[in-house]
């Protein structure tokens, strides 16, 4: 099943997810519709200025294509909630973008006929354009009912990723992944920061910029190609 021409995107939740993918979206050709209000309403109209600013009911009735970006323990209520209202329409698209759920989550709108698709991209998101750049070069989770898993990797691909299909009980364990490899970075670049700011150094992280990226670049060669000869 495929989908082709320019599709109108809504974007429920104005973090730093939603509008970055509404604006990559934009940029392969498709049309804003609306967003909903969020944490940092300013942040999101820089991203997307101009898109007008509606309730979460109002988006997904205007819209072929709704991208939901909110906080994990919010999703499944938040998708619930706009069935019972009879939000959700037939043929309509659904992306969420949490890393831990699949698409059954998006049953609710799956069962008022819509299409339920999950799409995580593994980049830190920022909420800035620079996010664009990072999409450029990053991967994709996809997952979808076998039937429409190839417009989830379209839509992957129009935000700049390289899809890569996740299966719906997989979800947990890469959601595990991606949570360890952003947690545990950020927590010895802090603590390492801290001991030099501790010793003197006044500029800790541009001082460990280079050796932390090339220890990454080195430890991600060897995961990638079990051959490579393990560093020193």
């Amino acid at each position: 099943m495929t989908r082709e021409g320019r599709l109108g995107i809504g974007i429920i939740g104005a973090g730093r997810v939603g509008p970055i993918i509404g604006a990559a979206l934009a940029g392969a050709g498709h049309a804003i519709t609306g967003i909903t209000s969020g944490s940092d309403d300013d942040r999101a109209a820089a991203v997307l200025p101009g898109v007008p600013v509606l309730d979460a009911l109002e988006v997904t009735r205007r819209s072929e294509l709704v991208i939901v970006a909110v906080p994990h323990a919010e999703l499944p209520g938040l998708v619930s909630g706009i069935a019972e209202l009879g939000g959700w329409q037939m043929g309509q698209l659904v992306l969420h973008t949490d890393p831990a759920y699949g698409s059954e989550v998006l049953r609710p709108a799956a069962e008022r006929g819509a299409i339920p698709l999950a799409v995580h991209p593994a980049i830190s998101f920022t909420g800035t354009t620079i996010d664009l750049r990072q999409l450029q070069v990053a991967f994709a989770a996809v997952t979808a009912p076998a039937a429409v898993l190839p417009i989830a990797q379209a839509l992957a691909v129009e935000m700049g990723c390289e899809p890569v299909v996740i299966a719906e009980p997989d979800r947990p364990a890469y959601a595990e992944a991606i949570a360890t490899a952003s947690e545990f970075s950020r927590s010895i670049v802090q603590q390492a920061t801290g001991l030099l700011r501790g010793v003197g150094v006044d500029n800790p992280g541009g001082y460990l910029s280079a050796l932390v990226g090339s220890t990454v670049e080195q430890a991600l060669r060897a995961a990638s190609d079990p051959l490579a000869p393990p560093a020193d």
